[in-house]
């Protein structure tokens, strides 16, 4: 499709692209066509964010493809036997969580199927959920925080940048595709917030607070009129090229400033660094409606997780200073 509700795939993470690309070269052109409508539905109706119709693209792709291999029919017509193989084939590749995910992505197209009359049942009614087990998230402590924020050496343009995305995102606990997304315009250094939007395009308003703000207000008025070199720009953290940044490059840099702080980089990610604002803030005695405020988070039962961190950290002080712990 050509038109603007299609135009969310031409914008996709190139990554993602080039993984759907693979598979389509097998995949049917008629199960291709059938995901495009339904992607696209979705981003007319329920304004997903690009990187969740990529990944709902690609989830649906693999699927495509594995169908077209096996000679086993389209995607709009598998039976619930057929479907029932393949997800015994994930169960052999991913994790529970990983499988969970991707049969969200199978029901809801299927639904869509039934609710326009395509099918006249719904394949994955009697597939149960994987039973997850329960894990909490990885958190740094305070002081492993202050030595990756130290990481990035202030006297480069690239530094002064880096210092400021990752001061921002432990400062407001932002997504890493809402920390590489973010505007100019988003940014009021003078009422000390972030305009964010974020699932579904839902907006919030988030505080940055005064550390974050100086070392903004430096890379504002040093860094990034170096980065861009004359060049015009929105984006509030583009790269040495002008361009916006990726989610991947970020995932990348966060990584080798994990190195420099002597951490181990396989226990760190943006989103770790997420869960360290959350369980921060919860140690420090901020009530849980506000923290899922402060993350965007629909339901209260998804911030509660850190609850149960906060509780552990409480735990391990009780039982290291009270003189009968």
């Amino acid at each position: 499709s050509t038109s603007s509700a299609g135009c969310w795939r031409m914008k996709a993470a190139e990554a993602d692209a080039a993984e759907t690309f693979d598979v389509a070269d097998v995949a049917d052109v008629a199960d291709v066509a059938e995901i495009d409508a339904f992607c696209d539905t979705l981003w007319l109706e329920d304004g997903l964010a690009k990187a969740s119709l990529a990944s709902y693209r690609s989830d649906l792709m693999q699927l495509a493809g594995w169908l077209a291999g096996q000679q086993l029919g389209s995607l709009c017509a598998i039976d619930q036997a057929t479907l029932m193989r393949f997800v015994a084939t994930l169960s052999q590749t991913l994790r529970a969580s990983s499988q969970a995910r991707y049969l969200s992505t199978l029901r809801r197209f299927y639904r869509y199927l039934l609710a326009r009359g395509r099918r006249s049942d719904d394949p994955t009614l009697k597939i149960a959920m994987p039973a997850k087990p329960s894990r909490l998230p990885k958190v740094l402590s305070e002081v492993q925080v202050e030595r990756l924020l130290a990481a990035p050496p202030p006297e480069t343009t690239l530094g002064q940048r880096d210092r400021a995305m990752l001061e921002t995102l432990y400062a407001t606990g932002l997504r890493v595709s809402e920390l590489v997304g973010l505007k100019v315009f988003e940014l009021s250094l003078e009422m000390g917030v972030l305009r964010v939007f974020g699932k579904g395009s839902k907006e919030r308003i988030v505080p940055l607070g005064e550390v974050a703000g100086d070392c903004l207000r430096r890379y504002l008025a040093e860094g990034r009129t170096v980065l861009l070199a004359g060049r015009q720009s929105d984006d509030l953290f583009p790269t040495a090229r002008g361009s916006a940044m990726t989610r991947q490059a970020f995932w990348q840099l966060i990584k080798r400033y994990a190195l420099l702080a002597g951490m181990d980089p396989a226990r760190l990610s943006p989103h770790v660094l997420r869960h360290a604002f959350a369980t921060h803030l919860l140690n420090h005695g901020a009530d849980l409606r506000v923290v899922q405020l402060l993350l965007g988070h629909s339901d209260i039962s998804t911030t509660q997780i850190y609850t149960h961190v906060a509780r552990e950290r409480l735990k391990l002080l009780h039982a290291a200073h009270h003189p009968r712990g």
